[in-house]
This record gives C-alpha cells, structure tokens and sequence, in this order.
C-alpha cells in the first residue's frame, strides 16, 4: 500500500512531477517547469517556501488550529481526526516565533479573522529529524479510493453496493461527451470552441461533481501561482501563498460555501468565471478561461486515468458499459465516484469508521514509514497542514493561545492531551451536520490515565476548506 500513497504525495524537492497516463500532449513534468517559471513558481521550493523550509529544517514546528471545540477538548483530553483534512490529521497553519510573540502565516490570520467564535490552540513539534517536503494530493486519492472500496464491500448490503456501481456509471454516461472532450484536448486535439468547452463545463459539473474541485483547484493554481498584486508579492517575500486567493474565489463563486464548503457547486461558465477573477485580481482575467482550457483537461487525465493508462486508448461512452470496465479503462475516476457516491447512502454514518478509517490508519503507516509528522496539502504548498495523530517519533506540546492587538499568538494555558488515531464522529463534522441532521454524541469523560500528547492529533472540527479527501 505504501506505493499506492507514495503516488498520492508529491515531493517539492524533486525536479520532476508524479507521471501522468501516457498519450498527453504535455507531460506532468512540462506543466511543472511552466509552474516554476511563474512569477510565484519559487514558492514551490523547499528554499524560498517558509512552510516547507520549516517542514524540512528538523527543527521545531509551531503550528495554531481553531477549534470551536475546545470545552469538549478539555473534558475527554483527546483530539480525534476529520476525514476531510488529509485523509485524517488536524488542519492547521504555520506559525514563526519571533521576539514578540507567534506570527501567523497569512492563513492563519485569514482565519483568525474569519472565525471570530472559535479558540485557537497552537502546537509545537519537535521532531527527531528533518522531513520530506512530500504533500499529499487529494485529487489524486481516486486509487485508494477504489482499493479501499474494493477491500471493504463486504460491509454493504446488496443493495447498497448495486446502488454505488450503478450511480458511477450514470454519472459517466451523462458526462461522457465532455469528459471525451477533456481527453480529446488533454491529447492536443481541440473538438470544441472555448465558449462551448466552458458553457460544456458549467453544466457537467452537476452531473460529475468531481470536476467542480479540479476546476477549483485549477483556478487556484493560476491564482497563486500567477498573481503580482502588492499583497501577494509582500507574502511571496515571507515565503508565503497568498491564500485569500482562493478563499474568497470559493465564497464568490457559491453562495452557499460559509455554510458547507462544497466544491461539487463550483461550476461557473466563462462570463461567470471572468467577473470572478476581476473581483479578485483584476490582473488575471482575462488569460482565466484560457489557463483553464489548457490546464483542466490535463490535470483530469491524470486524476482519472492514472499513471499507467493511455489516454488515447480511452472513451468514456464505452468505459460508462459497466462499473468493472470504468475500474479498468479509468481507475482512478471510478474510485472518485463510489467516495463521493457514498456520502448519499442513508447508512452513510454507520459505515464512514469502515471506510474512511481505513484511509486514515493507511496514511498514518506511510506518513510514519516516511517521517512525516507534519503533513501538508501537496496540491501547492499554500500553508494548509496538519498533524499525524499516530507518529511515534516526535514529541508536541499543546497550548491554548490568546491573539494580541499585533495579530500575534501568545500561549496562555498548556493542555494535558492523548493523541487518539480515529476519526471524529461524522456527525459531529460540517459534512454530517448537512447531510445527517441530528446532535452530535455527547463527549465521553476524560480519562484518567490521559498523558501528554506525544504527537499531533485533530479535533472533532468539520472538514477544512479545499482538503477533501
């Protein structure tokens, strides 16, 4: 299993990118000598990235979570992970010690101020050695999604699995004419005009949610990597992406994201999608929907497909026959489907402990096998990290930390915390609220024998925006 994670993650100290399937008119590592040459293309080495230098310094590592939590935190002396923050950790941001106190990355100081009714914990790591600068990269999960899948379906009813298999491949069927189109242009062979490939977009995304996130995704990549505002500038120079960016592209662009962030809502046409990124950052509009023709249907086949498989070989009319054969012709796209077809289930709450914690003690064996304590979002390096709540070989210390008229952080009260590696209850997240309405369980006494935390774990807080796993 490690190497099917080790192609989840990608490493920002190599100089090539994970293999895309073959066919591709420009290959993975094209698009990753097009991203280092971006204005912002720096921020994706370990040397001029602050996160990643911290990551890989082995030195300690701060790091600050807000949590609207932190009662129940005190009462049980466990911090448990949400499936939606890298497959299983605490989302977090980075921190810097400085002489008057912790400095927030950007994003953290986005949050600090976006979730004024939450309490903020700050970490400190200290790791044995240093680590890879390897992030992991959910769009490219759709392999253990299916083995994962494929390893527990016995714990579905008939049914149950008929429904997902059958759901797959309606959802292939509706979308085949675009999703052909993708790989069509993905191939070099343009079938359609730009105005028609983006009016074809916004209305398969309804049908095919995943490619809202690829669209997102893509469109923070030309964001981050591209914009020469005075602010983004001034982060660049501290090491930083400019996460506002992408944050407010996201509630821009759906009216309902405070309230779940959901990207298979993410579908603007290409009027649309202009007067979003002038809202932004009027620099970038108008090469948007041009950078978004290009990019998307290379970053879908190889989402879809996977490293071995030849896009020239592959049609969806013919892969949507059948689930086994979409699991042969594009792997990675069914095991997409069946995770997002999932969450539809009414037993949804009761088989999530199956199948994402599976996910989750996984990744915690190859994050341990590969002296990761500290993961990170690998789809950019933007400062969107986290906790490995099973690693044996670091310690932490926790705090509860107050912020000063400075935006600074200040540690007030220490916690007494036992990492747990399990996932919090669904309900219990902002994806079971939605979805499964009902009170969360009631937090279970503290234990007596709690000791202190020896290593990052997450809190019973829902899904972090852009890390679905």
């Amino acid at each position: 299993m490690h190497a099917a994670w080790d192609a989840v993650h990608t490493d920002y100290s190599a100089h090539t990118a994970p293999p895309g399937p073959t066919g591709l008119a420009e290959s993975t590592d094209d698009w990753l000598t097009l991203h280092r040459g971006a204005p912002n293309g720096h921020l994706l080495d370990p040397a001029g990235n602050q996160m990643l230098a911290s990551l890989t310094s082995g030195r300690p590592v701060h790091l600050m979570h807000t949590t609207p939590y932190l009662d129940a935190i005190r009462a049980t002396g466990e911090l448990h992970g949400s499936g939606g923050c890298l497959v299983g950790a605490l989302y977090c941001a980075p921190l810097t010690v400085t002489a008057e106190g912790l400095r927030p990355h950007n994003l953290g100081s986005y949050l600090l101020r976006t979730k004024p009714e939450t309490r903020t914990l700050v970490f400190e790591v200290r790791p044995e050695a240093p680590a890879p600068a390897k992030g992991l990269n959910y769009l490219r999960l759709g392999g253990i999604h299916l083995d994962t899948y494929l390893d527990y379906r016995v714990f579905l009813t008939a049914g149950e699995d008929e429904h997902l298999r059958q759901s797959a491949v309606a959802r292939v069927r509706e979308a085949a004419g675009f999703l052909d189109l993708l790989l069509a242009d993905a191939r070099g062979e343009r079938t359609a005009s730009t105005t028609a490939f983006f009016h074809q977009l916004a209305q398969a995304v309804p049908r095919m949610p995943f490619l809202g996130y690829l669209y997102f995704e893509v469109l923070s990549e030309y964001l981050l990597l591209y914009s020469t505002s005075p602010e983004t500038k001034a982060y660049a120079l501290a090491g930083e992406m400019n996460n506002r960016l992408y944050k407010e592209l996201a509630f821009a662009a759906v009216a309902t994201m405070g309230r779940l962030f959901d990207l298979a809502l993410f579908n603007p046409d290409r009027a649309q999608l202009t007067e979003l990124i002038e809202r932004i950052d009027p620099a970038l509009a108008l090469g948007a929907d041009a950078y978004v023709r290009r990019r998307l249907p290379h970053l879908f086949a190889c989402a879809a497909l996977g490293p071995d498989r030849d896009a020239g070989a592959v049609s969806f009319r013919y892969a949507g026959a059948d689930f086994d054969t979409l699991t042969v012709m594009a792997p990675y796209l069914a095991g997409q489907l069946v995770f997002r077809e999932m969450r539809t289930l009414p037993r949804y709450p009761a088989l999530f402990p199956v199948f994402e914690q599976a996910k989750a003690t996984s990744v915690y064996a190859y994050w341990n096998s590969q002296n990761i304590a500290v993961p990170f979002n690998g789809v950019l390096p933007k400062g969107e990290i986290g906790l490995n709540l099973a690693f044996p070989r670091a310690s932490c210390t926790a705090w509860v930390a107050e912020t000063c008229e400075r935006g600074l952080l200040h540690p007030t009260e220490e916690l007494n915390l036992l990492p747990v590696p399990r996932l919090a209850d669904l309900r219990g997240t902002a994806l079971g609220r939605a979805a499964f309405p009902g009170p969360p369980p009631p937090p279970r006494p503290a234990s007596p024998s709690a000791s202190p935390v020896l290593v990052g774990a997450a809190s019973a807080a829902g899904p972090p925006p852009s890390l679905r796993g």
